[in-house]
């Protein structure tokens, strides 16, 4: 893709209109910005997702520092997701370079998995409130050990899938979290996974830089539109009622994914 064709204007209204959405609710950077790239801008599925990685990490950034200054990450739950998280990214990208995979297999692999991610991700946030209720019915208060046992466990998966397709750390990992850490705060819960994902998609999107998947220009002309749209976000989250963004979100990625695995 040439430099002109890089800086479009719609890349900068993408960036922004995803960058936003992310504002809003945590949710929708890898799970829209990655599969948005690939069918509505035919851009390669491989190079989607390194320059979705590179994105989400500079966008996540400005979100981590925010919630640092306002005290709302736990500190504690970055560091055991980063445990399992870092070494499964690393390692994922390691197996796929020994594999010698092919890129034209590569991108029907990140595809593929791409679909079943964004499944995963629309159920997490369609039934997320009967799965925290379900959970805490059978599994009640768990030890310190086992939670941080399943917290590195959760990273080690967030790892591999995000490595792939850059899908997973928002609403699976915020589930995920919901599920371990009962007695934290929504707003906690959020800042501490946006502080994970930063640099999980900043390894994560290093090896596709050494790899040559990633395109700078329209990464750019993204985080043009992404960084103001987090911004402006930031200051009307609280407008919009929680359970009609959840459907909205739900059924969108559920028509992307589908799209994607029978395209």
């Amino acid at each position: 893709m040439n430099l002109l064709a890089s800086v479009s204007p719609l890349f900068i209204v993408s960036g922004f209109a995803v960058g936003f959405l992310v504002g809003m609710t945590g949710v929708g950077g890898g799970s829209l910005m990655t599969p948005l790239l690939i069918l509505l801008f035919n851009v390669n599925p491989v190079t989607a997702v390194g320059t979705d990685l590179i994105y989400a990490s500079v966008t996540k950034t400005g979100g981590s520092l925010v919630h640092g200054f306002n005290k709302t990450i736990d500190w504690r739950v970055v560091r055991r997701l980063a445990l399992g998280s870092l070494p499964a990214s690393v390692a994922t990208m390691g197996v796929l370079w020994l594999l010698e995979v092919d890129r034209a297999a590569y991108s029907a692999i990140v595809t593929k998995v791409l679909g079943v991610a964004l499944l995963m991700t629309a159920a997490a946030l369609l039934f997320r409130r009967h799965l925290l209720a379900s959970y805490s019915r059978r599994m009640g208060v768990m030890s310190d050990r086992r939670t941080f046992l399943y917290t590195v466990a959760t990273g080690i998966a967030l790892g591999m899938m995000v490595t792939i397709s850059s899908v997973g750390a928002g609403a699976l990992g915020v589930t995920a979290l919901l599920l371990l850490y009962p007695e934290l705060s929504v707003v906690k819960i959020a800042g501490s996974d946006i502080a994970h994902a930063v640099p999980l998609t900043l390894v994560a999107g290093m090896g596709h830089v050494a790899s040559g998947g990633v395109d700078f220009g329209m990464l750019v002309a993204l985080l043009c539109g992404s960084l103001p749209g987090v911004m402006l976000a930031s200051q009307f989250a609280p407008r919009l009622p929680d359970t009609a963004l959840r459907i909205i979100l739900s059924v969108t990625l559920t028509l992307v994914a589908l799209r994607l695995l029978y395209a």
